[in-house]
């Protein structure tokens, strides 16, 4: 006999594994897209514009989450950003397979329909960059010291694209590879609409580890040689 205003008590039956399956797949990937949205992309790095810093085939960590609260780009950072204005146009794309495009939509793997670059901002809003002969790199009249640039380059390249003295217009970035004599940059696109530079908007965001392969784990910090400028 059970007393007056005692509770019942029972056990509550436990789904089958099978039943909630779905659920957390579909949790998994909510949180795969929020992530991918809002917070960190992977980025499949597509040439050798940025050796010997990046190697084509690394996998990068971008972080978006920063550009939400209005930073900016800065100097020295790598960044991935859109194709600004038919930068890609002569680049050909492989089709993505299934599992590529189930990999790139929920965040693991880029998006093979998404045209993006990678390199690094030399120049901010409002910053004069030049270079003449082989340089070195000049901004704001400041010479750059550039240990990462690839062995064997110099840090310009003498020709009719190579030698240039700009000024950085507000909005927009000048970026440079760092396999200098294999980079087509902002150097080789200045009869653009953007005359090389690359919109702020354009930027997904900043490159802050290489993540594979993991013998090449890394992170990509700011080099010294901008914190003067």
């Amino acid at each position: 006999m059970v007393r007056a205003g005692a509770r019942r008590t029972g056990t509550r039956k436990k789904r089958p594994f099978w039943v909630e399956l779905p659920l957390l797949v579909g949790i998994a990937l909510i949180l795969a897209l929020l992530i991918k949205t809002f917070l960190v992309q992977a980025f499949s790095i597509p040439s050798e514009s940025m050796q010997n810093t990046l190697q084509k085939g690394d996998r990068v960590l971008v972080d978006k989450l920063t550009p939400w609260f209005g930073s900016e780009p800065e100097r020295g950072e790598v960044v991935v950003f859109h194709d600004p204005d038919g930068w890609l146009d002569d680049v050909a794309v492989d089709p993505p397979n299934t599992v590529q495009k189930v990999l790139s939509f929920i965040g693991v793997m880029p998006s093979a329909e998404e045209k993006d670059l990678i390199k690094r901002v030399i120049g901010v809003a409002g910053d004069t960059v030049e270079c003449v002969g082989d340089g070195p790199v000049k901004v704001n009249g400041k010479a750059l010291d550039e240990p990462y640039v690839f062995p064997g380059n110099t840090p310009c390249s003498n020709d009719d694209k190579g030698t240039f003295k700009v000024t950085v217009p507000p909005g927009k970035l000048w970026v440079m590879g760092d396999h200098r004599q294999a980079s087509a940059d902002s150097r080789y696109h200045s009869d653009d609409r953007n005359k090389g530079m690359v919109p702020v908007d354009e930027v997904v965001g900043r490159a802050v580890v290489v993540a594979w392969p993991a013998g090449r784990w890394d992170t990509l910090p700011v080099p010294a040689t901008f914190s003067a400028r």
